[in-house]
């Protein structure tokens, strides 16, 4: 995930406005997005190949959990819950490319998912009860509760904001800080290794001693610490004759493991979260038909 804990860098401006990294990365899933749902969504057949099965398939999982989290009326609300859930998984994976920055790692965009939702969620009630109505809320049950209750409504999209920016956020700068640390345990390493050829040749000598022994007592254990003893000693013996040249060897493969959780698994998990709470009060918003007629 490439993030800078500064913030996102700044390109250029046109007439005073700033397109940052964040700004391509959105323009950049937007246009994706979109190229996806027009190749995807043409060109249907009746007898459908696995293409078309994959894509409607995934079509009704998320048909289906919008009808079960905010029940069959609210059906229509599928593809605003669909968008904001591709954009947020897009959004956080971007930042695999390396040179763009992950959009969710900006507050501003979740920050502003949060009040689209909000503004749905007033439009409704406002819709449903009346100008009159809904005003009328931010005073029960007593008078003295109204700044409360509009503290709750201006914290709402904030709080859902805050959750999926400081979970990406923070995923990215213990990813950075990662790197940092492993390039200088590499330097430490290498430098402790090329000192002279000796000390690589030792290490080998132990490496194949565990081998052997492993290979003799049948201990996977004894196996692999013999086998990264091999390893150092390759390396060693590489940094003695100029070849790794200070290559920070300890950043591959290392930081993969945290970015299988930070990226993928907390991308959509933070994806999920963010959709299933936009779902929830936009449902408290808009109750079942019958229950608007009996209020």
């Amino acid at each position: 995930m490439n993030v800078n804990v500064t913030g996102p860098f700044i390109y250029f401006e046109i007439w005073g406005i700033r397109i940052t990294q964040t700004a391509l990365s959105v323009l950049l899933v937007t246009v994706l997005l979109c190229v996806a749902g027009v190749m995807l969504g043409r060109n249907l057949q009746k007898r459908p190949g696995k293409l078309q099965v994959l894509t409607e398939k995934g079509v009704m999982m998320l048909h289906n959990m919008v009808c079960d989290t905010m029940g069959a009326h609210n059906a229509g609300w599928t593809p605003y819950i669909g968008t904001i859930f591709l954009s947020s998984i897009c959004g956080s994976l971007i930042g695999l490319t390396g040179f763009l920055r992950s959009s969710t790692a900006d507050l501003s965009v979740p920050l502003t998912w949060g009040i689209m939702t909000s503004v749905i969620i007033w439009y409704q009630s406002i819709k449903r009860n009346g100008l009159a109505g809904w005003l009328k809320g931010f005073t029960e049950p007593v008078v003295v509760m109204t700044p409360m209750n509009l503290i709750s409504e201006v914290a709402q999209p904030i709080s859902m904001a805050f959750r999926h920016f400081g979970n990406v956020a923070g995923g990215g700068v213990i990813t950075s800080i990662l790197y940092t640390a492993l390039g200088m345990a590499s330097a430490a390493l290498l430098r402790l290794l090329s000192g002279t050829i000796v000390i690589p040749c030792v290490v080998m000598a132990v490496a194949i001693a565990l081998l052997l022994w492993g290979c003799k007592a049948h201990k996977t254990g004894r196996k692999i610490v013999g086998i990264v003893f091999a390893v150092l000693a390759v390396l060693g013996i590489l940094e003695n004759l100029g070849i790794l040249a200070d290559v920070p060897i300890l950043q591959f493969g290392i930081p993969g493991v945290l970015s299988i959780y930070f990226d993928l698994f907390s991308g959509f998990v933070q994806a999920f979260v963010f959709s299933l709470l936009s779902m929830v009060y936009i449902a408290g918003a808009c109750p079942p038909p019958e229950e608007s007629e009996n209020k």
